[in-house]
């Protein structure tokens, strides 16, 4: 009992002690005079972690009313501070790097690019590295890739029957990484590695977890997975790589300017790096690709007006074209643009955009609030979120492409960052004109020779996914136009 009694006194003195210190340091360290914006309320230590896993959108949903459109999470030992809405976001999207970085929150996606590309480079080697995607998705270049997705989808649905059921969600994630494979990997790819590289493909994005987020070294199965997928990927580009330059032969593809890119300083890029960017190219392009085609077929196959709409213009193009479709008319079809925009606008797959803060700056709320953000803040918007403000697009959770149609753009009367399924500014998605011509290559295929009816229920959101995609199968019947739209 003696020494219990001495252990309890000791644990007081412990405890009053350090209630004395937090008391005292209270009283003696000046208060800050930053202008803190709000902070949302969770459990300590723990609870930022918990409410962020639990899922971010749902945070926002319910912290956006109460807070603002500044707030800040405590995500740990890090705080996250929210920017929602294109009132508070010029400075997100339009910083300089010096200000506000990418590299230390994309640290995660090191394992699976690899060591020596994008986040694993500082600034100046990054943005020349972005220089090399820049001149492979040149118009020169995309209007050869199209000629390459109309031949794959052509040939692909080529093998469905006259008519039948499929799930077009599976349908268009194997097309998808099929056109981008040849369009991006390679013909060697294509034709003679493509079951071995989709395989490896898939261990790296199942190595891509929200756990991954934030211990991406984590010795977990699915790390082990990834880390031996990106080895033999690098094996079978580097194979590529040198068989291409003993023979001398080049091809139209991604992989071919990579090959040919050159820094600054005349040096040129390194089998590693080819691989690297390769990986990084494919990861960013694929899932978002086939994601938004599924929402796309999912929504005008919900909304006959809509469908309407884009198989008048399919019919117009036609009778002005022919059955030909190259990079020109593709561009021309502005209906079928719209309901792509407004698929991605209801479901970005990428539902957090993220940066780190290297110095301090402040921001006017659009309640006319100014705040303080220092030095080392996470700063994030969330397109998912952001896309869906009632002040921004009226009905916002409607699906309505014609609020982006000349004389309305909704998504240009806000301002700019209204619209920000692609990101913006300084950091916006370069493959954005290569994702829109793939989805509109393989929908103006499908529109214009087959009947579809969807007869599974309308999808769900997977909100379980690291890019958050499409819950479960989408189920279409599908019967063979007997000669195509005329």
């Amino acid at each position: 009992m003696e020494v219990d009694h001495k252990f309890f006194n000791v644990g007081l003195l412990v405890v009053v002690t350090i209630i004395v210190a937090k008391l005292v340091s209270a009283l003696v360290t000046p208060k800050s005079k930053k202008r803190l914006p709000p902070v949302v309320k969770s459990w300590p230590v723990f609870g930022g972690l918990v409410r962020f896993l639990k899922g971010p959108v749902v945070m926002l949903r319910e912290e956006y009313p109460k807070l603002g459109s500044v707030f800040t999470l405590n995500l740990l030992n890090k705080n996250i501070t929210f920017f929602i809405g294109p009132e508070v976001s010029a400075h997100f999207f339009k910083a300089s790097e010096s200000d506000l970085s990418q590299q230390e929150v994309y640290q995660f996606n090191v394992p699976t690019f690899g060591p020596g590309v994008v986040f694993d480079v500082d600034y100046s080697i990054r943005q020349e590295q972005f220089r090399f995607f820049t001149e492979s998705l040149r118009v020169n270049k995309l209007k050869g890739y199209v000629d390459q997705m109309v031949m794959e989808a052509e040939e692909y649905f080529s093998k469905w029957g006259n008519s039948g059921e499929v799930d077009i969600k599976y349908e268009l994630e194997h097309l998808i990484i099929i056109t981008a494979s040849r369009c991006l990997l390679g013909e060697e790819v294509r034709n003679k590695l493509f079951d071995d590289v989709s395989a490896l493909f898939h261990d790296l994005d199942s190595g891509m977890l929200p756990i991954s987020v934030i211990f991406p070294y984590l010795p977990i199965p699915a790390h082990s997975r990834r880390d031996q997928a990106r080895k033999k990927l690098a094996d079978i580009f580097a194979t590529i790589i040198a068989s291409r330059k003993q023979t001398g032969k080049s091809e139209n593809d991604m992989l071919q300017c990579f090959m040919e890119s050159k820094y600054k300083d005349g040096r040129q890029t390194t089998e590693s790096e080819v691989t690297g960017l390769l990986i990084a190219a494919l990861f960013a392009g694929q899932h978002t690709s086939s994601i938004t085609s599924t929402w796309t077929g999912a929504y005008l196959l919900r909304h006959k007006e809509y469908m309407t709409a884009v198989l008048d213009e399919q019919k117009n193009l036609m009778r002005k074209h022919g059955n030909k479709v190259d990079h020109d008319i593709l561009s021309e079809m502005e209906v079928l643009y719209r309901c792509i925009k407004e698929a991605l606008r209801l479901h970005p797959p990428l539902i957090m955009l993220l940066r780190s803060s290297h110095r301090d700056f402040s921001v006017t709320t659009r309640e006319g609030k100014e705040y303080d953000i220092p030095t080392g803040h996470i700063v994030a918007t969330s397109p998912a979120f952001a896309n869906r403000l009632p002040h921004v697009y009226k009905d916002p959770d409607s699906y309505d492409p014609d609020r982006f149609s000349p004389g309305r753009e909704e998504d240009k009367v806000a301002g700019v960052f209204s619209y920000i399924s692609f990101g913006g500014g300084r950091h916006g998605c370069l493959g954005e004109p290569f994702a829109y011509l793939q989805i509109k290559a393989i929908w103006s295929h499908l529109l214009r020779n087959f009947e579809l009816e969807l007869i599974s229920p309308f999808p769900e959101i997977d909100w379980n996914a690291m890019v958050v995609g499409v819950k479960g199968k989408v189920m279409v019947r599908y019967k063979r136009r007997e000669l195509s739209v005329s």
